[in-house]
């Protein structure tokens, strides 16, 4: 799965006259966000902003060992959880089905045994461990009764939302703008992005960037991309990954939830456009772990996403695909 500052989207916002745009960044998820902004009257404060970031947190994040998610993953069953968890987790459920499993956030455990998880192990490992953890694996096992975690499957649960809290952050903080009486704005943490309205500074669309799959650490452009009311998030491995140091080989981030493994995808970044960003943040990691064929294959049953592949050929080239209703709103570096 995706761990929650994988991937970094960059803004193509226009230099020109000074405008009544306002602008608010801080630390959120392992991350930075920053928020532009256009309202008539008023500002929004910094310290809003991270209240509503505090309460997710405790929450949903498995980095936090008194949140609600950890507490429930060390086996407390009285946790009552909140409204954010139940929105997120019902969204997840939703799309656990619509992937048939390729998106699933009892994954956890796996995640962590690979090294990818709060607590950073660093050993090999085995096909053995692996198989063994794989069996508790499968959302469907997990429901929400009517405000408490159960599970049908056994005692050994790990519940990991970090492949679409950060997508539905973005989307906490849009409906906040909304509600403060913002009709302009664009919102991004880590890469995952929500824009409302137009870019006032020159009066055109909010364009963002997709940047080209570079395991050196540089950043290039591949793609700058027009939203109109939309959001985006990108999936990718190439920076998220560790090499054993005795075997040399490379464990990704993404998990396939089908195998339990950690196997490098022909996908080598997967962006997707949807009406919310934690649509978008769940899907990019499903269509990771598919893999291209099945991606393909999955879009073609009328889901009105919208997707932007970077991928590897037999050949090992880079190529793109590209929704079709997305190349008047495309350009290419």
């Amino acid at each position: 799965m995706k761990h929650l500052f994988v991937f970094t989207l960059l803004f193509l916002i226009s230099c020109g006259e000074p405008s009544t745009v306002q602008t608010l960044q801080g630390d959120a998820l392992g991350t930075t966000y920053s928020i532009k902004y256009f309202l008539d009257d008023g500002e929004i404060q910094t310290q809003q902003i991270d209240s509503l970031l505090n309460v997710i947190n405790t929450s949903m994040s498995t980095y936090i060992q008194h949140s609600d998610i950890s507490k429930i993953n060390s086996g407390d069953t009285t946790i009552v959880v909140d409204d954010h968890f139940k929105q997120v987790f019902e969204t997840s459920k939703k799309i656990y089905k619509d992937t048939d499993g390729y998106f699933d956030p009892s994954v956890g455990l796996l995640v962590n045994a690979y090294g990818f998880g709060p607590e950073g192990y660093s050993e090999e490992v085995s096909d053995q461990e692996i198989d063994s953890l794989h069996q508790y694996v499968g959302f469907h096992n997990i429901q929400l009764r009517p405000d408490r975690i159960v599970t049908s499957n056994s005692d050994i649960l790990y519940l990991d939302f970090n492949a679409i809290a950060k997508g539905y952050t973005v989307d906490v903080f849009a409906d906040y703008l909304k509600s403060k009486g913002s009709q302009n704005f664009l919102v991004e943490i880590g890469g995952e992005v929500v824009v409302f309205g137009e870019n006032l500074d020159n009066n055109r669309p909010w364009k963002v960037g997709i940047e080209m799959p570079l395991e050196d650490g540089s950043r290039e452009l591949k793609y700058g991309v027009n939203l109109n009311n939309e959001a985006l998030a990108t999936s990718g491995n190439y920076r998220k990954y560790r090499v054993d140091p005795d075997t040399g080989f490379k464990y990704v981030h993404t998990i396939n939830p089908k195998t339990g493994r950690s196997q490098k995808s022909d996908i080598l970044s997967a962006s997707v456009i949807a009406n919310t960003c934690a649509e978008a943040d769940a899907y990019a990691t499903a269509f990771m772990a598919m893999g291209l064929q099945k991606a393909k294959e999955f879009l073609t049953s009328g889901t009105g996403l919208k997707v932007i592949f970077i991928y590897s050929d037999e050949n090992g080239n880079q190529k793109s695909f590209t929704s079709k209703d997305l190349k008047d709103s495309i350009d290419e570096f």
